[in-house]
């Protein structure tokens, strides 16, 4: 049985955090050698891509700018038109001599990592190199109603109209971790994503935003579903709805859900989880995130191996973490507010 790592808490997020093209780093050298042909975006957040601008395999560019120190997207000017500077991924090729340099610091050498059909790829972007996973779980009316990026979300509208009514957990991601990478572990090279058709049925339910199309899927897939290569895409994410419904049938979901449209104790959900679990280390294994003391999401330590049981305890099965690590997202008030759906209408 694997150990589950405190540095797990340190994990992704999807949508509490700014765009990360705001912290772009200015590289001195390097260069970018194109493997796989891929967007060349003007935004890589929005996918914005002015005349569909693309790299293709044999091509090597000068990199300008990495969006951060370990990085996910490179900079490039792909034609010499206005608009050619661009952000592409860089799992599409390998990036060479990397030099970052940082204002009023020496320049220094970012370091490559190199495995057998991997040169050069980013440490943090090889796939089945994970030691945990996270399971994240919103609590859909508080996110719609209280995060500044929910407005144009259409299950979040539809619940605004009165429209959809959702009063379970419903399923953010399912997320491989890695402690050495922090939060950047993600976007490993993989297929597309491709459910069939009754997969795309069974996750709707929980997972709403797939009431109206399959974006939301396809991006949690790209940056962490295809990290893993133990399940296909069917399986991975009926296995993430499977858990995603045990949590919310459990007696710490249920203790949740039974205070919709009023509040909870911080200290009598982790005390709830301790009981369920017959152990004072169960609830270092959860974490309450809030936006303003309403609650927006569960995320939930499950360790390395997750296939086999179908349920978030019998996964667990023991492996707690020995203390949960601070977060600045965890709610920090023992009273959390539960949102009811279409609240805010």
């Amino acid at each position: 049985m694997h150990r589950v790592s405190a540095a797990i808490w340190l994990f992704a997020p999807l949508v509490l955090v700014p765009s990360i093209e705001t912290f772009a780093m200015e590289a001195s050298q390097g260069t970018f050698e194109v493997s796989t042909r891929c967007e060349a975006y003007q935004s890589f957040k929005k996918e914005t891509n002015p005349g569909s601008l693309q790299v293709r395999p044999g091509e090597s560019y000068r990199i300008l700018e990495v969006n951060k120190e370990q990085y996910e997207w490179v900079r490039l000017q792909v034609s010499p038109e206005r608009n050619g500077l661009r952000w592409v991924s860089a799992t599409c090729g390998s990036v060479k001599d990397l030099a970052i340099a940082r204002p009023g610091q020496p320049q220094t050498q970012t370091q490559t990592q190199t495995q057998t059909q991997t040169q050069s790829q980013p440490l943090c972007r090889i796939a089945d190199t994970y030691d945990s996973y996270v399971l994240a779980l919103t609590w859909q009316p508080g996110f719609c109603l209280h995060n500044p990026n929910a407005g144009k979300k259409p299950e979040c509208q539809a619940m605004q109209k009165g429209q959809l009514d959702i009063s379970h957990f419903t399923l953010h991601g399912l997320w491989p971790n890695k402690a050495q990478c922090r939060d950047d572990y993600g976007n490993c090279n993989g297929a597309k994503l491709d459910l069939s058709s009754a997969t795309v049925d069974y996750i709707k339910p929980w997972m709403p935003n797939f009431y109206y199309g399959t974006q939301f899927g396809a991006y949690e897939w790209k940056k962490h579903g295809v990290c893993q290569t133990a399940m296909s895409d069917d399986d991975y994410f009926r296995l993430a709805v499977d858990l995603t419904k045990s949590f919310n049938d459990s007696a710490a979901g249920r203790y949740i859900r039974e205070h919709i449209g009023g509040a909870i104790s911080k200290d009598a959900f982790y005390s709830t989880l301790n009981q369920e679990y017959s152990s004072a280390n169960a609830a270092n294994n959860f974490l309450l995130v809030c936006r303003g003391g309403f609650l927006q999401e569960v995320r939930i330590a499950l360790p390395q191996d997750i296939k086999g049981p179908r349920t978030v305890r019998d996964i667990i099965h023991g492996n707690f973490v020995a203390q949960r690590a601070e977060d600045p997202k965890e709610c920090r008030s023992d009273e959390i507010r539960i949102e009811s759906s279409g609240s805010g209408r």
